[in-house]
């Protein structure tokens, strides 16, 4: 990982003088710790202690006078001083930048970028748009974290989540991405042996291939098996590729992301006009999080990457 040195010694005398002007370095270490949440990332970044992050946010703290910080549930979180304290940092972090330029004379982009997503949009829409980015910016490194929750309140760690269903946040901004659907898949074989369902009360006598009930988070795929409560379940899991390989498998009939499913000749949409969930995904980000430059950059490549896979998401065919 790419790590920032900073402008003085690590173990230079931090104490200041009262009414001292804030120190740009003190600055940049604040831009840190606000955009993960936590000292111990923000260290790794800047290529220095978690005694020094500490120290420099005090010194902060004394030249402007008054709290930067608080602690969180999750991590740390921006007091309105320390918001105010953002935007000069972002400042001067900008400035910075805007020396650096790559080959073509555009502005070089840097820096880390942690995305939290559901499985499937890990790997069909947020792994491609990093590639993207990674093209056009070799220095921008992506994280990609797979998990299947709600947003979280505390988004310590993360630049950006990805999530199913429109989310309740505080100090984030949400954006609507755009939908996908679900619908129901049985193997070729398992049809020829089972026989296809003929309507939704058919489904009945049919084993379901979903997310584990009892681990499941989110409530938007909560309630998308309420078209037929009366089918048993067979394979589940907490990962969605489980469920297409125990579909093919012939586990059952699974439901299914389109964009996943037809992928693969051997899966047979079955009862479409009947079994169409149709899921919304959100995109969760601090709006300081959201102005950094290779965040952005990566925001664009995802909305770019949903729009060009809109009917592939839809089952459009």
């Amino acid at each position: 990982m790419a790590k920032r040195a900073l402008g003085v010694c690590e173990n230079a005398d931090m104490s200041l003088l009262p009414g001292k002007r804030p120190s740009a370095d003190d600055l940049l270490v604040l831009l840190a710790v606000g955009r993960s949440g936590r000292y111990v990332t923000a260290a790794e970044e800047l290529g220095i202690n978690h005694t020094t992050i500490s120290r420099r946010i005090a010194a902060l703290e004394e030249s402007i006078g008054g709290r930067v910080l608080a602690r969180g549930a999750g991590g740390w979180e921006l007091t309105d001083l320390g918001r105010e304290a953002l935007a000069a940092a972002e400042a001067v972090e900008s400035a910075v930048r805007s020396l650096t330029v790559d080959p073509a004379g555009e502005r070089a982009l840097e820096g880390v970028v942690r995305i939290s997503a559901t499985d499937g949009f890990s790997a069909y829409i947020a792994a491609p748009a990093a590639a993207q980015v990674q093209r056009h910016h070799p220095n921008v490194a992506v994280e990609i974290v797979a998990a299947t929750r709600r947003a979280s309140q505390q988004r310590s760690g993360l630049d950006i989540e990805v999530v199913v269903g429109e989310p309740k946040v505080h100090r984030a901004k949400a954006i609507r991405l755009g939908d996908y659907c679900l619908g129901l898949y049985g193997a070729r074989d398992y049809l020829s042996e089972h026989g296809t369902p003929a309507s939704v009360d058919d489904l009945a006598r049919f084993p379901l291939v979903y997310f584990i009930d009892s681990m499941l988070q989110v409530d938007d795929l909560d309630l998308a098996t309420s078209f037929a409560p009366a089918m048993r379940e067979s394979v589940s899991s907490t990962n969605v590729f489980v469920h297409v390989e125990a579909t093919r498998a012939a586990a059952g009939l699974g439901l299914l992301p389109c964009f996943m499913a037809d992928r693969h000749a051997d899966l047979v949409r079955v009862l479409a006009d009947s079994v169409a969930v149709r899921l919304t995904y959100w995109l969760v980000a601090r709006a300081e999080t959201l102005r950094r430059p290779e965040v952005a950059a990566v925001v664009d490549a995802i909305q770019a990457r949903m729009l060009d896979q809109r009917d592939v998401l839809l089952g459009v065919r």
